[in-house]
């Protein structure tokens, strides 16, 4: 301020007002009302720079410096049916739509609120304020607060929304995914709808003011709490109550108050089983034993049969060898099926001890997983824990008395159970068979496989040949019942005689010939040529030489070669007979030939000389 403002200043003011101010200036400046030497003419003060600038600006602080974009604080001036005023320290009021106080029924005149400045003046020179902006940016800010600090907040659910739900939190809606809503799967979102809850902020996008919150993130920290403190006290074969959460096909996993520990399947029972859902049940509450823990995996391995004494401990005297017993088939291998006799108690029931018939068994064909069983203790080891069964010892052995049953020579029917190259294998009665060999099929016929004779299943007419009781065999034979025809054969098919065949098969060595009463013959490729060279076929029917016969090998070698030679032969002879006669006869009746004579004498000649070459 001048000397010229001090001084209009002055004229503008009463005589009484100047003396009293300068009066006062001068108690301020001198405490003992000594005379103020700096003093204007005009009894006016002169202030230095220094004193000048902290006057000023201590006027121009009473007033707010306001920004738009800003939240600021303002009191109620006046309030409305429309509007609030609001005195916010500045050269003129805030106006806010009566409105935005809905939330607050209880606003009076002196109340502060803040407000957000959407701008300092629009067209009617009027400042546009805005409380809901100004608690929107305040909640938003608590928001990212607590989702830096880590804090819990709490909010309402609104909604249900695709993928989850809409929380509102300090006012804001927020987005809580359905994976985050429970440690479990959630299924239902509409019975969270309306609940008030606690969540972790765990996701902020500052740019669209979207954040994304947690309830299983609080769950989940309080589970960790819980099982650092249950792991904590964990001590191998203490027993614990839990709950039984989840089952899988190893194993189910238990609920232990906050930790989960894994029930393996083999340690839940001492029978067998294959799935652990034959013996829990989802919220099935019982007790287990800790038999491991890991503390820096976090893993606790529990049991549920070492609750109960080991089977075999206890196992009764009534039950030792020779004792017949009942069962469940628990298990089949290829080499035999396991019988649980008492829940982990088994034993084996090994192919051999199956029946007495020396025919191999399929395990897997013949024995019914969980089906019933009956067999006899053979062995029993308590101390090894191991046992061996038998079913076919339930029976009286059919070996015993089988030269009394099938004696050598004796006659009987048994079915085709088994065809092997070489034989085909035939029982008799239950635990008694033997084989026929593939020479033994037929008298007559010879075979590439027992299968172009019989099929499994047939009936098959035998007779007894030997007895080999220690390695329980029976030697047996089809043929042997009708008579051997080879003694008759030898008269009827002597070398050197010929019959009428049949081919019925043609390979590179030579031909199978069918002759007379069934009988096969083989006709080597050499002794098959044909005059004219053609090559005979299936189902030609040729003539035939026996060229060799060997009662016991069985077999017969025949020529059409051979034939057609001794057949040309004895043409030659019969023709050469014919030709004497006639030049004999010619001769007798005239000892003149006459020209015709000479003629035929000389036709007669010549079919002697062509037969002698």
């Amino acid at each position: 301020m001048t000397e010229l403002d001090n001084t209009e200043h002055i004229e503008q003011t009463p005589a009484a007002d100047v003396q009293e101010t300068v009066t006062a200036e001068k108690k301020v400046k001198a405490a003992h009302d000594s005379f103020d030497w700096t003093m204007g003419k005009r009894a006016l003060t002169v202030y230095d720079e220094n004193t000048q600038q902290s006057l000023e600006k201590t006027y121009l602080d009473t007033f707010k410096t306001i920004k738009e974009n800003e939240i600021i604080k303002g009191r109620v001036e006046s309030i409305s049916s429309a509007d609030v005023v609001l005195a916010l320290g500045s050269k003129s009021d805030g106006i806010v739509s009566f409105s935005e106080f809905r939330d607050n029924p209880n606003l009076k005149v002196g109340d502060e609120v803040e407000v957000y400045v959407v701008t300092k003046e629009d067209d009617k020179g009027q400042m546009i304020l805005s409380r809901k902006n100004a608690k929107q940016l305040r909640a938003w800010e608590s928001i990212v607060t607590a989702f830096q600090e880590g804090t819990v907040v709490q909010g309402v659910v609104n909604s249900k929304t695709k993928g989850g739900l809409i929380v509102d939190v300090y006012g804001l809606e927020t987005f809580l995914p359905g994976s985050q809503i429970d440690v479990r799967p959630i299924v239902d979102y509409d019975a969270y709808v309306g609940k008030k809850m606690e969540f972790k902020v765990v996701k902020v996008n500052d740019v669209i003011k979207n954040a994304v919150v947690s309830h299983k993130a609080l769950i989940e920290s309080d589970i960790e709490e819980q099982k650092q403190r249950i792991i904590a006290t964990l001590e191998k074969g203490q027993v614990l109550e839990g709950v039984v959460k989840n089952i899988t096909d190893f194993g189910a996993f238990i609920d232990l108050g906050g930790v989960d520990g894994l029930l393996y399947i083999t340690d839940i029972s001492w029978g067998r089983i294959t799935h652990p859902a034959e013996v829990l049940q989802l919220n099935q509450k019982l007790n287990v034993v800790v038999i491991d823990f890991d503390d820096a995996k976090k893993r606790i391995s529990l049991g549920l049969k070492q609750l109960q004494p080991q089977p075999w401990e206890v196992l009764g005297d009534d039950i030792k060898e020779g004792s017949v017993v009942k069962g469940r088939i628990v298990n089949v291998e290829d080499y035999g099926a396991f019988l649980e006799i008492t829940p982990g108690v088994e034993g084996l029931i090994h192919v051999s001890e199956v029946t007495w018939s020396n025919q191999p068994i399929n395990a897997r064909e013949y024995f019914t997983l969980h089906g019933d069983c009956t067999a006899k203790i053979v062995t029993l080891d308590r101390a090894e824990r191991k046992m061996s069964l038998s079913i076919k010892q339930l029976q009286s052995d059919p070996w015993d008395d089988i030269e009394n049953r099938y004696p050598i020579g004796s006659r009987h029917t048994g079915e085709v159970k088994n065809i092997t190259p070489y034989g085909v294998f035939i029982e008799l009665s239950e635990g008694i068979g033997g084989m026929v060999h593939i020479s033994d099929l037929s008298w007559t016929r010879r075979f590439n496989h027992p299968s172009e004779y019989t099929r499994p299943g047939e009936k098959l007419d035998i007779v007894i040949l030997g007895i080999d009781k220690e390695s329980r065999k029976l030697s047996l034979g089809h043929k042997q019942i009708e008579e051997d025809p080879w003694d008759t054969f030898s008269s009827v098919f002597p070398v050197g005689s010929e019959h009428k065949g049949t081919i019925i098969k043609r390979d590179d060595k030579g031909a199978v010939i069918q002759l007379p009463y069934g009988l096969e013959a083989f006709a080597p490729n050499k002794h098959l040529r044909r005059d004219d060279g053609g090559v005979f076929a299936a189902e030609d029917e040729i003539l035939v030489q026996i060229v060799e016969f060997d009662r016991n090998e069985k077999r017969i070698i025949v020529s059409y070669t051979e034939a057609e030679k001794t057949r040309r032969n004895a043409s030659t002879e019969k023709q050469q007979q014919e030709d004497s006669k006639a030049i004999a006869d010619t001769n007798a009746a005239n000892n003149q030939s006459t020209l015709g004579d000479i003629d035929a004498l000389a036709k007669l000649k010549e079919n002697i000389d062509n037969n002698a070459e």
